[in-house]
């Protein structure tokens, strides 16, 4: 393999990741899962937001009642005093006091309004978020079971690069040693008809000869002895 090819593969498999990865669905899910908890938090965010307003509404709405209750008690104080310029003065902060509390009533009840919405919806977002993410899991489960059995159904019909490539090693394996076993055979043959010879054999081919003739006579004499043995002990 060329420095150029290795590159080149390396590059389409970088590619080929990136694409997978740019079109895989159980990403997707977990990039929506995510974006749907952002939103979860900006929720939060702007409840808490306007339930820290209500409070403080609240609690200006009781500084202007308090007001109120002093000046009217004052304005009873000033009449039993004869002071009726008094009481009308702190009736009139009254007045003002009250005008607070009901503009800041107005507000409160906008504010407590907007609080009940953010908490309702917060609280549906909620069950949704959880439900999508029950069903990302099952999803993603499935998407991965159907992933290894379509991985095993390819290496199983040669698709796939599993056992497809194990198949071309066994191959070569049974053709090298095919090759092997016809040398071999190829090799004993020509020793036998003396085309090759063992280096540290000195015999020429007549003595070769001679000796396996030698070593067949020997064994047909020794097979007619036993015979001979044999059929006289009977």
């Amino acid at each position: 393999m060329t420095l150029f090819k290795h590159a080149a593969e390396i590059l389409e498999a970088r590619v080929n990741t990136f694409l997978n990865h740019a079109d895989d669905p159980a990403q997707t899910l977990d990039l929506s899962y995510e974006k749907m908890i952002t939103t979860l938090q900006d929720t939060k965010r702007h409840l808490a937001d306007v339930i820290t307003e209500r409070i403080s509404l609240e609690n200006q709405m009781t500084a202007a009642k308090h007001d109120a209750d002093k000046a009217e008690a004052d304005a009873r104080m000033a009449l039993q005093a004869q002071r009726e310029d008094l009481a009308r003065a702190a009736l009139g902060e009254k007045q003002a006091a009250q005008q607070k509390i009901d503009s800041l009533q107005q507000a409160h009840d906008s504010v407590a309004a907007q609080a009940e919405k953010l908490t309702a919806y917060e609280s549906k977002l909620q069950d949704r978020i959880e439900q999508f993410r029950t069903q990302k899991e099952v999803m993603k489960t499935q998407m991965a079971a159907a992933s290894a059995e379509v991985g095993v159904s390819e290496s199983l019909t040669g698709l796939g690069a599993g056992l497809a490539d194990a198949g071309d090693a066994m191959r070569r394996a049974q053709d090298k040693t095919s090759q092997m076993q016809a040398k071999a055979e190829a090799l004993e043959g020509m020793t036998e008809a003396g085309i090759l010879s063992d280096p540290l054999d000195q015999r020429d081919s007549t003595e070769k000869a001679l000796d396996k003739l030698r070593t067949s006579t020997g064994v047909d004499a020794d097979l007619a002895r036993l015979k001979a043995q044999m059929a006289s002990a009977k």
